[in-house]
Formats: C-alpha cells, sequence, structure tokens
C-alpha cells in the first residue's frame, strides 16, 4: 500500500472552522455497501435498531494550549525573556508533562515559563522533540490554573484560520466529557446532545462508555510512502470490566456495536482478544488499523471525514473497502459537506444485515 493510494483533493472552502448548530444539526451520510443517503445526524436513530450498541468515547479536553514568557535563572531583569507557546502532550505520571514547546530551540534546561499568576513550569530538558516541564501546581489547583491560563488545542487546520475563543470551551468538548486527559476532541461525538442520547436510548439501543486520551500525533502526518512503514503514536485508554460486559452481551445477542468515532473504535479493537470477545483493558494502544484488518467487535462507524494520506483514511478504507471510500468521498466532495473536526457526519455500515 501506497500512501498515494489515500490521497484525494480537498477544496480548502470545506474545512470547517465552526461547528454547526444546534450540534444535530449536521449533515449526515449514511453509506451501505451500495448506496449513499445525504440525511442529519438528528436522523440518526433511522438506522439504528433495538439490541444495537453505541461505543463512546468519554474523554475530556484539558485546554492545553499555553501562552507564556521564558525567564533565565541568574540574568538580569529583562533579559533572557522570550515568549514560548506550549501544547501539553501527556503527563508522565511523576508530576511532570511532555509538551510541544515553540520555539524549542531557545529553552534551556532550568528555565522557567510563565503563564500566569498562579501558573508556571520549569523546563527539565528534551525527550526526542518534545519538551519535559514540572509544574508549580498539581491536581485540583492544576486544573483549576489550566482552565483560567489555556486554551483549548484546536486541530492545526482550524488554528492555522483562527485562534481560540470561548465558543470553543463548549464546542470542542462531548456532552458526556468525563475523564480529563485528552489534547484533541473525539469529534464524531461532538455532534451529539442529550435529546439526541434520550431518542437513541428510547428506541432500545443502548450506550458504552469508554476511555480513550485522544493524543496530538493524531495530527501528525504519514511521511513514508509505504504506509506499512508508519510508526503510530501511542495513546492511553481503558476498557471497564462493565463496558466489556456489555459490548460482550451485545455481540451474543446478535446486536451490533457501532463505535462513535475512530478513537473508540480503535480502542474496542484493541481490546478484542478474538472474534466478537473482548475483555477490560487498560493501557496505550498504538493499534494502526489499514485494509486488510480483520475487525472482531465493531461492526459499523459513526465518524467525521478525513484528511487526505491520513491513518484515519486508512481506518475507514479498511472498514468499507478502498473503491467504496473513495465513492463515499467523492459524493461528500460533490454534495459540499463539510470535513474535518468541526464538521459533518457519517455513518459507515459495511454490512446491510
Amino acid at each position: 500500500m501506497k500512501l498515494s493510494d489515500f490521497d484525494f483533493d480537498l477544496p480548502d472552502d470545506l474545512i470547517a472552522t465552526r461547528p454547526a448548530r444546534p450540534r444535530t444539526s449536521s449533515r449526515l451520510l449514511v453509506a451501505t455497501p451500495d448506496q449513499i443517503t445525504d440525511a442529519q445526524v438528528s436522523d440518526l436513530t433511522q438506522w439504528l435498531r433495538p439490541g444495537d450498541r453505541l461505543v463512546l468515547n468519554d474523554t475530556k479536553v484539558i485546554p492545553g494550549r499555553l501562552f507564556g514568557t521564558r525567564t533565565r535563572a541568574g540574568q538580569a531583569p529583562g533579559e533572557g525573556v522570550a515568549k514560548i507557546e506550549v501544547t501539553l502532550l501527556s503527563p508522565d505520571g511523576a508530576g511532570q508533562w511532555h509538551a510541544m514547546a515553540k520555539p524549542l530551540r531557545k529553552l534551556r534546561e532550568g528555565d522557567v515559563i510563565t503563564f500566569s499568576d498562579r501558573l508556571h513550569a520549569e523546563y527539565l530538558g528534551r525527550d526526542g522533540e518534545q519538551a519535559l516541564l514540572a509544574f508549580n501546581l498539581e491536581g485540583d489547583a492544576f486544573d483549576a490554573a489550566l482552565r483560567v491560563a489555556g486554551k483549548m488545542p484546536l486541530p492545526p487546520y482550524i488554528a492555522a484560520k483562527r485562534a481560540a475563543d470561548a465558543l470553543d470551551d463548549e464546542d470542542y468538548q462531548t456532552v458526556f466529557a468525563r475523564y480529563s486527559g485528552a489534547v484533541a476532541a473525539p469529534t464524531a461525538s461532538l455532534h451529539f446532545d442529550e435529546a439526541l442520547l434520550a431518542r437513541i436510548k428510547a428506541k432500545g439501543v443502548d450506550l458504552t462508555h469508554v476511555t480513550l486520551h485522544v493524543g496530538a500525533g493524531t495530527f501528525l502526518p504519514v511521511k513514508v510512502d509505504n504506509v506499512t512503514d508508519h510508526k503510530m503514536h501511542a495513546e492511553w485508554g481503558q476498557v471497564s470490566a462493565e463496558a466489556a460486559a456489555q459490548i460482550t452481551a451485545t455481540k451474543q445477542a446478535g446486536g451490533r456495536v457501532i463505535p462513535v468515532g475512530t478513537t473508540a473504535l480503535r480502542l474496542i479493537e484493541s481490546a478484542a482478544t478474538g472474534p466478537g470477545q473482548i475483555a477490560p483493558w487498560e493501557g496505550e494502544t498504538d493499534i494502526f488499523i489499514t485494509p486488510g484488518f480483520q475487525f472482531r467487535i465493531a461492526d459499523a462507524l459513526m465518524t467525521n471525514f478525513h484528511l487526505p494520506k491520513s491513518t484515519l483514511m486508512m481506518l475507514v478504507s479498511a472498514l468499507m473497502g478502498s473503491d467504496r471510500m473513495r465513492q463515499v468521498y467523492d459524493h461528500a466532495i460533490a454534495e459540499r459537506y463539510r470535513f474535518f473536526s468541526y464538521g459533518d457526519s457519517s455513518l459507515l455500515l459495511p454490512s446491510e444485515v
């Protein structure tokens, strides 16, 4: 497989920079092996059946984009000051954070970056292309200070067009977000509101929550021509014993398991132990799903429209087939669906049974 197999031309004006309002008014492209239907997310229950189970990622995005000033120990006031932009990536379990810092070359060990009156961090050094930071606060105090000083870490293709603002604090968070740790939203889930969730449950469709803390690596471009040479970023996730039991019960009863978003799909396939079998799981996953992958848990997928030549384009091609996904995306572009994180969504049904 070549990277060019997953490329397509996307008009720049189809990249959404704001979400639809209300959330459920986003368009929904429903694709089966031989049919494409144009609908809205509010129509989702038309394609769900009693006994189906939606799997939702309840990760919560942290306002992890920070702007600060660097000061250097031993220098006179006003010297050694520089503006630094930081995007938090993940905690290392020892009270320190891996982060992207720009410009990283201006940082030396021992430098202090001040983000607000309450929040600052010491630069401890590099880990590859990432900075390692030790903040002055932990726990609830850190979370509170971050909410004041931080901005939502919008994807690069939105951040290049506009700065994050107060609207993003709500828009870039799902209504069922629970556990903080993501630096990117599980964007297919942004289309749900409480009313739609209630209608889904009223139809006899069950809901299961899992957690995958989406990392900034989800936006990293694939830089190799031979797809099999690509190394996926790792992300922390958890499938609880309760979630595994619920999914198992649905599979045994003949219901469909439909993850909402590629993050939920990658997680449940990481926790799979066999066809139709899943166990409680916790840890980091770097599962890479490309055409030829044998899905063991997911029967369908709700997902937004993805970047050309991205690992997520490879994932949906694995589910539906590369030729079919080219047809789906050609239709979406012709019908002017809105793309990427704040864009419209699709329901991919590889089997009509």
